[in-house]
């Protein structure tokens, strides 16, 4: 097991990286912009629980899906902070979905899993009726969002009434993959984790159900575990591997919440992996 003190300075986040509000202010304004600039349905239902929500921003003439899950160590954070994701992406004719889903410690890390597997099947059958078809669907996160697609991977979609073939790709920018050292970090008070709960939604402990190419980004100045975390699900699945790549893709000089931005540049090095896979 890690020092304590070791697990707390790298994965207590914000203290890290004390820039974090300019980030989120900056999140925050890009996506009202997007919302005001895009054709877009907002909360829409996908479950019932208080959160349950979804915005979608269909594309013209549309390629394919992309569905995005934000962070927040699940339990921070709101879809409204992640619209602006959405432009480069419905520019090349991929409609986007933007979910939010219940938090710790009102709900366990388990049950937000599950939300989120029902989010793609909430948008497998109603997707098309409200102008996202997802017959070519992608699904995308960020740091827990990261967590949280590598869950959708595995995942038997069958109990779903989804196709096993469903998810053609994904992107998980800085994900938590092995979740057993966050039973030390002092908000595991809101995640209440102890060690089986944490092997059992860890996806380097779990079967990579989807075989579609995973695309595994992070900061080249993030905290150095998590540089290792990206680099032990490269190792774990290599099924998943994009056909091209010999390594997790590190963006230079950006750190946790830096690189996230870099998702709503067009010209960024991570929109243009993630639009490489997208219109393959």
């Amino acid at each position: 097991m890690l020092p304590a003190d070791f697990v707390e300075r790298e994965y207590n986040l914000r203290t890290a990286f004390p820039d974090h509000p300019q980030w989120f202010a900056r999140w925050s304004a890009e996506s009202s912009s997007a919302r005001s600039r895009l054709d877009s349905r907002l909360g829409l239902r996908y479950g019932s629980g208080p959160k349950q929500t979804l915005d979608l921003f269909p594309a013209e003439s549309p390629r394919g899906a992309l569905l995005f899950i934000h962070g927040g160590y699940w339990r921070a954070l709101d879809k409204d902070d992640h619209s602006f994701v959405a432009p480069p992406f419905v520019g090349e004719g991929i409609g986007v979905a933007v979910i939010n889903y219940d938090l710790c410690p009102d709900v366990s890390i388990a049950h937000i899993v599950e939300e989120c597997r029902q989010a793609v099947a909430w948008l497998w059958r109603e997707g098309e009726s409200h102008g996202v078809p997802v017959d070519r669907l992608f699904v995308a996160g960020h740091s827990a969002g990261g967590h949280l697609v590598a869950m959708l991977y595995a995942t038997d979609w069958r109990r779903y009434g989804v196709p096993v073939d469903a998810i053609r790709g994904g992107i998980a920018i800085s994900g938590v993959f092995d979740l057993e050292p966050l039973i030390q970090v002092s908000f595991n008070a809101d995640l209440k984790l102890d060690r089986g709960k944490a092997r059992a939604m860890s996806p380097i402990h779990c079967t990579a159900e989807v075989h579609a190419p995973l695309l595994l980004a992070a900061g080249s100045g993030e905290t150095s575990e998590f540089g290792r975390q990206s680099w032990l699900l490269w190792e774990r699945w290599p099924q998943c591997r994009p056909a091209a790549a010999r390594s997790p893709l590190f963006i230079a000089e950006r750190h946790h919440f830096s690189v996230m931005s870099e998702l709503g540049d067009r010209n960024s090095e991570l929109t243009a992996a993630a639009l490489e896979m997208l219109l393959a």
